[in-house]
């Protein structure tokens, strides 16, 4: 799907405005967090550890990340207008993934637990909503999108497995610096002190499904949309 160069670019700047913006939340959420923690005489180094091992913090670094490489590659190429490489398409359909995610699971689940003393009010908003539909719609909307194979779908489980060993392999060897107890779980429904196993691998099954199905849905958005060109001009690009 080709549109005009001026709506790819001011698209783009809405891109990196979004990438600010995640930054911005991250950082004032990050110097809450840690300001609270010193104030209060808990483990700081700890509290650094625990903000950036929530999905939450991971997922919008990353779609920050991208979203950043995607408008500087766009920026780069002058009036020419083709797909993007397969590795930002391919980064971009899963951020989506991710960042859709969390936007579902932390409406359905942790809104009305999630808030403290230390949390951010236009930060948790923007991490946990406007990202993620910023996201959303930059999928249906997005220039220069490239059309990937299926297979690209099964790239997007990688880090949300790597990142659930991760965590269950940590969460018992850490000492929740707020309340003391011998372990610290990012999500409660990830505790199975709180829960037990069963609860844990319920939702991580059901999660896990959900990350796969907006994956597949990512890619054949992307598919649908993607630019279709002759080989020539997908060397070169299209000049408008």
């Amino acid at each position: 799907m080709l549109r005009s160069r001026s709506w790819a670019t001011s698209w783009t700047v809405l891109r990196l405005a979004m990438a600010a913006l995640i930054v911005a939340a991250i950082i004032a959420q990050f110097l809450s967090t840690v300001g609270t923690a010193a104030r209060d005489g808990r483990d700081v180094a700890t509290t650094v550890a625990n903000f950036f091992s929530y999905f939450t913090i991971l997922s919008n670094t990353a779609s920050a990340a991208v979203l950043i490489a995607a408008a500087v590659w766009f920026l780069r190429r002058g009036r020419r207008i083709a797909p993007e490489p397969a590795a930002i398409a391919a980064a971009l359909a899963w951020v989506t993934t991710y960042m859709v995610t969390t936007g579902v699971v932390y409406n359905l689940l942790l809104r009305a637990i999630s808030t403290g003393p230390d949390t951010v009010g236009w930060s948790n908003e923007v991490m946990h909503v406007w990202a993620p539909l910023f996201l959303l719609i930059d999928l249906f909307v997005g220039p220069c999108r490239r059309r990937l194979p299926w297979s690209s779908a099964v790239g997007a489980s990688a880090f949300p497995l790597v990142w659930i060993a991760y965590t269950l392999v940590r969460a018992p060897l850490v000492t929740n610096p707020t309340n003391g107890l011998p372990y610290w779980y990012p999500y409660p429904f990830l505790d199975p002190n709180d829960g037990g196993w069963g609860s844990v691998v319920g939702y991580i099954i059901g999660i896990a499904i959900g990350i796969v199905v907006v994956a597949v849905g990512a890619i054949a958005v992307g598919r649908a949309r993607g630019i279709h060109t002759p080989s020539h001009n997908d060397r070169e690009g299209v000049v408008l």
